[in-house]
């Protein structure tokens, strides 16, 4: 466990199936650096249990999945490399999940946005409750850039003009939009998604383990194929976290001190 105030990432299986939540209620699971080091850890020990057919990612408190990266983290960056060094983080993070060979599901509960969302998209299957807030409205909040592979998974699966409504327009996408456009599979109320989410993951015991296998390794590969190389958008993460704008956003966060844009 970590310390209370930097959160933790809990992991305990209960009929075969592995319940991972991000445990920062009182911050919206907003995920700390210790939370993705305790991420990568356990979707590599989920992956080593012969037991678990399947894995589901969840927030505690019912008000978020995760609410991003805790911006007070950004404090100390100074040089754009920082930020090309965090964004490689969380593309190595992410990354462990999405290629877990065990099947993922996401339970999505109110907010989900910035790092949650990416996430989420790693995810094989998403499922989330009415009132789900899907997004990465760092245009309105960090004015950082996003690697190029977490623009690619977002994608991917939302298609180009929902990626530049929420990357440029700083669009949160709820839950009848997130259905429409394929983001999550079922909407189900509060007090009924765990149980359903539940029996979801519970019939991947009743599924032929090879198929299932071989069908994520096969989805797999072919994003790896069509994905562009990772460093693409170094220039602009570079740029971005290094401004005066995102120093500045990141002290509002931090003193509450206000701020306009300036492009710089």
């Amino acid at each position: 466990m970590s310390k209370p105030d930097q959160g933790s990432v809990d992991c305990k299986v209960k009929q075969g199936v592995a319940w991972v939540g991000f445990n920062r209620p009182a911050s919206r699971n907003a995920m700390t650096w210790s939370m993705y080091d305790a991420l990568e850890r356990i979707c590599e020990e989920i992956d080593g249990k012969a037991d678990v057919s399947a894995a589901v990612f969840y927030g505690y408190g019912g008000e978020a999945f995760v609410a991003g990266t805790d911006i007070k983290q950004f404090a100390d960056f100074h040089l754009g490399d920082q930020g090309i060094a965090y964004e490689r983080r969380i593309d190595s993070v992410v990354y462990s999940l999405e290629t877990m060979r065990t099947p993922t599901i996401a339970m999505l509960e109110g907010f989900c946005v910035g790092g949650g969302a990416a996430i989420a998209l790693a995810c094989d299957f998403r499922y989330c409750t009415p009132s789900l807030k899907f997004g990465v409205p760092i245009a309105k909040t960090l004015g950082n850039c996003l690697s190029v592979t977490n623009v690619s998974r977002l994608m991917d699966i939302v298609g180009i003009p929902r990626t530049k409504e929420i990357l440029m327009a700083a669009k949160l996408i709820e839950a009848p939009e997130a259905v429409s456009c394929g983001l999550v599979s079922e909407v189900f109320e509060a007090d009924a998604i765990k149980d359903e989410v539940d029996q979801k993951a519970q019939a991947f015991s009743q599924r032929a383990p090879l198929t299932v296998l071989a069908a994520k390794e096969v989805i797999n590969r072919v994003l790896a194929y069509r994905r562009t190389a990772a460093d693409v958008s170094d220039d602009w993460v570079r740029t971005c976290y290094a401004s005066a704008d995102f120093k500045a956003a990141v002290n509002k966060f931090v003193t509450k001190t206000p701020f306009e844009w300036t492009g710089k």
